[in-house]
């Protein structure tokens, strides 16, 4: 369960930012939408290959 303490004074809307950060770090929203679908280890492993690519072609070509 999320908690969000609220100072006295203090804006709702800053209390709702405090909320959906701390609910975006917990990833109940990813997990729920990996678990809709099945994805075979092979492709799972694949997709992260390529991102390390991605992410590595990008180092590469920021220096």
């Amino acid at each position: 369960m999320i908690v969000v303490a609220v100072k006295e004074g203090e804006s709702i809307e800053k209390a709702l930012k405090k909320f959906k950060k701390k609910f975006e770090k917990t990833g109940t929203v990813r997990e729920l939408r990996d678990r809709q679908k099945f994805t075979k280890p092979s492709i799972r492993k694949r997709e992260t290959k390529l991102r390390a690519i991605y992410r590595q072609t990008l180092q590469i070509a920021e220096a």
